[in-house]
């Protein structure tokens, strides 16, 4: 059901060409998203509603939601559910709150001082998934950072759904109900990331656009980045699990599956230095896969390429695997496994020891559940407050303190032969060379 990939003896000095990954080529799909980004930024809303007739089949006069739908959904909400996501919110919003930055002033000189204000993103958009899953959750980790951010205007999209009078999933809805959020989109794909960036007569363009989605998305966001900001190209989820002989194979067997769950493209990969665990690991997945709901997604996904046992001689040569892949989701199940995961450099977000699955952090860690795949964790955060925050330097020098700086900006202005630039000092001063 999973592939071996045994690294034992040496490992090559270009580990990423050998690890397990999804292939996902975004460039290609850049070609098939361009016209309807093209087409939503001359047509609007008509052409919006054109390609959600055509790609998803609901024909709506209007992509924006109903308000009184929005509500309706909190209405009819199952109370466990609404519990659940009430929690949910509370425990990502204790996290976030934390995560506010406060502005610094800095004395560089007297008289001179440079303070670094954080101002919040005017307005976003807020891209949740539809399709196989339904992602209530991805709306709480989405809106409350740009809530605690101070972000003013949010705007949510998420695929029409025929079954549901092309409107999103219900449940999407009342999630946002709970968060107070009441523009609302039925809209996905590469025309719903044209609509935030361009508008239409429905919906005022926004700043930023965040949020998972298919390949379409993450080309679309690719293709709008510098009309939008975005938080990244979120590709299939990913999990990777460094184990030693005192993990449990049913708990590692079980987390490797519960991200199989998403997608016949979601990358599950163990690393590890027992046979014995690889064994016990190989032998609970064809065991426990046939007793899940969606067992044939879940061997798609195990047994593609993008997943896989990597065979390691030690934790020391895990932890170089590890930070070559830079994983979405990095469990940590070891002996001693607060120390290993202090020396991960490279992951989306860590989840140590055998009682912090990714599940939990899914719902009810705290944490962010929008976090960089395909390897960008060695570059790149999750999604958090400070997505949602610019950081703009404002200088404030008085007369003394730009006479002491003057001379030395002349000096540097000549030497990059940027004369204009050292004039605009001398004409504040009765001296042509500051002194």
């Amino acid at each position: 059901m999973i592939s071996r990939i045994d690294l034992r003896g040496s490992l090559p000095d270009d580990l990423r060409s050998v690890l397990p990954r999804a292939e996902l080529d975004v460039e290609a799909a850049l070609e098939k998203v361009r016209p309807i980004c093209d087409d939503v930024r001359h047509r609007g809303a008509a052409a919006v509603r054109e390609h959600t007739a055509r790609l998803d089949g609901v024909d709506r006069e209007s992509a924006r939601v109903p308000v009184e739908a929005i509500g309706r959904s909190l209405d009819e909400l199952d109370p466990g559910v609404r519990d659940a996501l009430e929690e949910c919110i509370r425990r990502a919003r204790l996290v976030h709150r934390d995560q506010c930055r406060t502005d610094v002033t800095t004395q560089v000189v007297p008289g001179g001082t440079v303070t670094e204000r954080w101002v919040p993103v005017e307005r976003v958009g807020l891209y949740v998934p539809g399709g196989q899953a339904v992602y209530p959750s991805s709306v709480v980790m989405n809106v409350v950072p740009a809530q605690e951010a101070g972000v003013g205007s949010l705007a949510v999209t998420s695929p029409a759904q025929k079954e549901f009078g092309g409107l999103p999933h219900p449940v999407i809805l009342a999630a946002c109900a709970l968060l107070g959020v009441d523009e609302v989109y039925a809209a996905g794909g590469a025309q719903a990331v044209a609509m935030f960036a361009y508008g239409t007569e429905e919906c005022r363009p926004v700043n930023m656009v965040t949020g998972p989605g298919n390949i379409w998305v993450a080309a679309a966001k690719r293709l709008l980045k510098g009309v939008i900001g975005i938080d990244s190209e979120a590709g299939p989820t990913e999990v990777m699990v460094l184990a030693d002989d005192t993990a449990d194979p049913v708990y590692v067997a079980a987390d490797l599956i519960s991200q199989a769950e998403h997608d016949t493209l979601a990358a599950a990969v163990l690393v590890t230095d027992s046979t014995e665990l690889a064994d016990a690991v190989e032998r609970e997945l064809a065991g426990q896969v046939g007793r899940t709901k969606h067992a044939e997604r879940i061997r798609a996904a195990l047994g593609g390429r993008q997943s896989g046992i990597v065979l390691v001689d030690d934790v020391r040569a895990g932890l170089k695997v590890v930070d070559a892949y830079a994983a979405e989701h990095l469990e940590i199940q070891t002996a001693d496994a607060h120390a290993v995961a202090a020396q991960v450099r490279n992951a989306g977000a860590v989840f140590i020891g055998a009682h912090a699955p990714v599940s939990l952090g899914d719902y009810l860690a705290g944490s962010n559940h929008v976090l960089p795949t395909g390897g960008c964790a060695c570059h790149s955060s999750g999604l958090s407050v400070q997505t949602f925050l610019r950081g703009i330097h404002v200088v404030d020098y008085d007369e003394a303190a730009l006479a002491e700086a003057a001379k030395r900006v002349v000096t540097l202005a000549e030497a990059e032969d940027l004369p204009a630039h050292g004039a605009a000092l001398k004409a504040r001063f009765d001296w042509e060379t500051p002194e």
